[in-house]
């Protein structure tokens, strides 16, 4: 009987929805955009943070990275002629030594990996195409978390006698051995044949990451180790004719025997006070030349993470203002309704309806209205995050907590909202009801 008396009250509230479609979307327009608002807020907030946490994985976690810096110009002026002239101060810039340096005086050090990058081209089998040699030691793939698919890493013996070995990115395997195994087979980068001894799994790095971090494809780099580089292809720490010609004080040439240094420390508390000290004790190293650059990534990633979450918070603050304005509309719209239809509520009581029951009418036509808004809040949500997505190039994700919040959101404001219409319909009395007009 009651689940009947329920039934009924469901069917009257919808067919009083029904009869006034206009006014009921209306009274929905500020849950639909709400509802739209908190899922395309979530689904672009949802983005960023896994493009962030995505970026994180691809610059390690807890490094410090150390870059040279190739222009350096110093001018002194001349007080008694006034006249500008150059002046050089001598760096012997970053090297190897400075790796052993660190390791030795620095604690809290995990692992430490220098990087030579050369541009190069391979070659084999008459296909020819530009990629990046990169001299590393096996640390470096410990730092940047590479994963090695197949074959094996560097060995002591390559790393100390600098032989003509390399590991190669997941595009290079596919482009120059496409229908075989590439271990134990060899390429040509620059005049130097390599013995290919291992492959990495494909790393995925979006445009945005490249433009943002200021990485590369490392899926075209090539590999080897870090003696092999100094050896066999560049080192800018041996005295060169080009050098000894360089002693009028033009420092445009890199004279820094590697292009970057990443130190992985053991605990991110110790990230700034690490990079404080080397470096102090790198510009000491240089005789007070700062011809190098500190970054620390994650940090840089961390704020931005801050920053976006602040931003979320902003997002969400106006999505919640526009569901409450929404509820307010209901209420609104609800209240005005009570009004007009005094004379069927008193037609009802008299005919023996229950104030439970005009209760139950006005609230699943508030839920209703609610509900429904959401259904169209939720698909409206979604088409916009599809949109931020394709034309703004940012990355969106939809998750269904967010469609469940959200939704969930939508029908409770129904509910709230709807009970004060809804008291204020069943405390009619029936007689002046039936007199109102």
């Amino acid at each position: 009987m009651f689940n009947e008396r329920l039934l009924a009250n469901f069917y009257i509230a919808f067919e009083a929805v029904l009869a006034n479609k206009v006014r009921s979307l209306l009274t929905a327009l500020g849950i639909i955009f709400g509802v739209a608002a908190v899922i395309a807020m979530l689904a672009i907030g949802t983005g960023a943070q896994q493009e962030i946490m995505e970026q994180i994985k691809l610059v390690g976690v807890n490094n410090i990275v150390i870059e040279p810096i190739v222009e350096q110009i110093e001018e002194q002026v001349d007080q008694n002629s006034g006249m500008e002239r150059e002046k050089s101060k001598f760096s012997p810039g970053l090297k190897l030594d400075d790796v052993i340096a660190i390791q030795n005086i620095i604690p809290g050090i995990n692992r430490i990996s220098p990087e030579i990058v050369m541009d190069t081209y391979i070659v084999k089998s008459g296909i020819r195409r530009s990629a990046k040699l990169v001299g590393v030691d096996v640390a470096y793939f410990d730092v940047l978390d590479f994963q090695l698919k197949e074959g094996r890493m560097f060995s002591e013996k390559n790393l100390i006698d600098g032989n003509p070995v390399c590991i190669i990115g997941r595009n290079v395997a596919a482009r120059f051995f496409p229908n075989e195994n590439p271990i134990g087979k060899r390429i040509k980068s620059g005049n130097q044949w390599l013995e290919v001894i291992g492959i990495l799994e494909e790393r995925i790095v979006s445009e945005s990451s490249i433009s943002k971090l200021g990485i590369r494809d490392f899926n075209m780099d090539v590999y080897i180790p870090i003696q092999t580089m100094l050896i066999r292809y560049r080192n800018r720490d041996l005295i060169t004719e080009s050098r000894l010609n360089d002693s009028d004080g033009n420092n445009s040439s890199n004279y820094h025997q590697i292009d970057k240094l990443v130190i992985q420390v053991s605990d991110s508390e110790l990230l700034n006070p690490t990079a404080e000290v080397l470096a102090k004790m790198l510009q000491r190293r240089h005789f007070n030349v700062v011809d190098f650059e500190i970054t620390i990534p994650e940090l840089l990633l961390k704020q931005q993470q801050r920053t976006q979450n602040i931003f979320n918070i902003v997002l969400g603050a106006i999505a919640g203002i526009s569901l409450l304005v929404g509820g307010i509309g209901i209420m609104n719209i609800m209240l005005a309704s009570v009004m007009e239809r005094i004379k069927e509520i008193g037609l009802r009581l008299s005919l023996g309806a229950k104030k439970t029951d005009i209760v139950n009418q006005f609230l699943f036509e508030s839920i209703m209205i609610s509900v429904s808004g959401g259904l169209i809040g939720v698909i409206l949500g979604i088409v916009l995050a599809h949109l931020v997505s394709t034309f703004a190039d940012f990355p969106t994700v939809i998750t269904l907590s967010s469609i469940i919040l959200s939704f969930g959101v939508a029908a409770t404001v129904g509910l709230v909202f709807g009970i004060t219409p809804a008291k204020r319909a069943a405390s009619q009395d029936p007689i002046t009801s039936l007199r109102y007009e």
